[in-house]
């Protein structure tokens, strides 16, 4: 059975670890535990960021990062659109539709508050995973992050 929910303290250390993982893959060599420590778990209790992990029978195997875009973040690419920051699974757990599971969940919170359209900012290997759910590349491009914009404009529809 799987299941999306919101991170607790009792599971900041199982994020930390899954985050380390996320990072590695996509070849990042910065201090995790101090980038979450210092950085994603202060904005996640300021209410700035909102993290979902997913559990495959009671073992974590990914987490999804997100937002909507407000002047007092740092981080307001898109004022008052959803940002899917970042998302990740294990690979053991992967193409099961538990990506789909997971960014599904984030986006129907993210209407929930407000957002009609949301954005993603993904590297290469996650364009085909973006697309197969509803988002489009735009002609927009992040200069710091270095990659294209993808938007989906109607958080109602479904993955494919």
């Amino acid at each position: 059975m799987i299941k999306a929910f919101p991170l607790t303290d009792r599971q900041s250390a199982v994020f930390t670890g899954l985050f380390g993982k996320y990072y590695a893959e996509l070849g990042c060599e910065d201090n995790i535990t101090h980038l979450v420590d210092e950085y994603i778990i202060p904005d996640y209790i300021a209410g700035l960021i909102k993290i979902d992990l997913l559990e495959e029978d009671g073992i974590a195997v990914g987490f999804v990062i997100y937002q909507t875009d407000d002047i007092d973040n740092d981080w307001n690419f898109k004022e008052g659109w959803g940002d899917i920051r970042e998302i990740f699974i294990v690979p053991s757990a992967r193409r099961k539709g538990y990506g789909k599971f997971l960014l599904f969940t984030a986006e129907m919170k993210l209407k929930e508050s407000g957002a009609d359209k949301a954005y993603a900012l993904p590297c290469e290997t996650a364009v085909a995973f973006f697309n197969a759910c509803g988002y489009t590349k735009t002609a927009g491009f992040c200069d710091e992050l270095d990659c294209p914009v993808f938007e989906k404009t109607s958080l109602n529809s479904c993955c494919r």
